[in-house]
């Protein structure tokens, strides 16, 4: 074999063990984009949008990926025209045999609960196997609902108490101002609506949390959000919480910027919702990224897959300050100079 042909069979093998976790082929499911309502992306423009979506950390590292547009609703055209579409070719591809690993961000952990709860009738009905879904990744998801969502639906349709703060809290999120012809999916992020679509999903796929508690916004979002938040999706919603609630964490015993004390945690959360890496420093956006914003800790420090497979992470604990005002703080390792996503990727493998 010449060393040229040799070199590029190692760098396809290379980039095949890459696009897994633990051996697991990865799926990704976007969240929501903004700039679709106006736009109105179709065919080959919502592959691209998905494309950018995921690149600077997952989109090589993964084996499929799950696009849709933003101004469509989840049970209507999105599923019919983008996920079912998918789905059959990822059943006859085989791509989930061996149990493959769903990687979410935003309103991709609602479309993928819509997902969890229908896959297996819809592809049986048309005579192909179920998807073997492990686990799912879900990052700032939005799967219990956007505040910011209902807040827009009312802007848009002029109803409600709308004042120039709110206006220009949603206008700093979608980037415009909606109408009643731009509001697509944000209909389905209206928190009760979330919350009723796929609620109590027959499979037991774990769905894997993590949450920041940062802000893209200067804070200006944080006022229609209840407890702590990330700038667009409170805690109830991405720590995964069985109801809406004033969070300040995803766990009771542990702070977003890890100190160890009581706080105001969720007592339950959603079916096979598990909490896991929180930060305080890390904004909805920044938790795909592949740049380290803060230090992170764990709500819970190990979760299993469905088929028995971990994902723990290496924590350690520390005290910090002095004499009577000092406190602990648990921390993930090497938190402080690596991506939240890279600690989930490197943990994973």
């Amino acid at each position: 074999m010449n060393k040229s042909l040799f070199l590029l069979l190692a760098g396809l093998l290379s980039g095949a063990a890459q696009a897994a976790v633990g051996g697991h082929p990865i799926v990704l499911v976007h969240g929501f984009q903004p700039d679709n309502l106006q736009s109105k992306p179709t065919g080959t423009q919502v592959s691209n949008n998905g494309d950018q979506y995921w690149a600077q950390y997952w989109r090589d590292r993964a084996d499929e990926r799950i696009d849709w547009p933003s101004h469509e609703r989840i049970a209507n055209k999105i599923t019919s025209n983008y996920v079912w579409p998918k789905l059959q070719q990822m059943s006859r591809d085989g791509t989930c045999a061996s149990g493959c690993v769903f990687i979410t961000h935003s309103t991709g952990d609602l479309v993928t609960r819509y997902i969890i709860d229908n896959q297996a009738l819809w592809l049986q009905n048309a005579g192909l196997q179920p998807l073997n879904i492990v686990a799912t990744f879900d990052f700032a998801g939005a799967g219990g609902g956007v505040e910011l969502a209902d807040l827009a639906v009312n802007v848009a349709n002029g109803s409600g108490l709308i004042d120039a703060t709110l206006r220009f809290a949603v206008s700093l999120w979608l980037g415009t101002t909606p109408t009643p012809s731009t509001i697509g999916v944000l209909n389905d992020l209206r928190v009760n609506s979330a919350r009723q679509l796929a609620p109590f999903p027959e499979s037991r796929v774990p769905r894997l949390r993590f949450a920041g508690a940062g802000s893209d916004f200067f804070g200006a979002t944080g006022a229609f959000l209840p407890g702590e938040d990330d700038g667009v999706v409170a805690s109830h919603s991405s720590c995964g919480a069985a109801s809406v609630g004033s969070y300040n964490s995803c766990s009771r015993s542990v702070a977003f910027d890890g100190k160890l004390q009581s706080v105001s945690g969720p007592s339950q959360f959603m079916p096979y919702h598990y909490p896991m890496l929180m930060s305080e420093g890390y904004s909805h956006g920044d938790t795909i990224l592949n740049s380290a914003k803060d230090e992170v800790t764990t709500a819970n420090s190990s979760a299993n897959y469905l088929n028995g497979d971990n994902l723990q992470f290496n924590t350690y604990e520390e005290k910090r300050g002095w004499w009577v005002f000092s406190s602990r703080y648990r921390l993930v390792r090497n938190s402080a100079n690596t991506s939240m996503s890279s600690l989930v990727y490197q943990a994973a493998n």
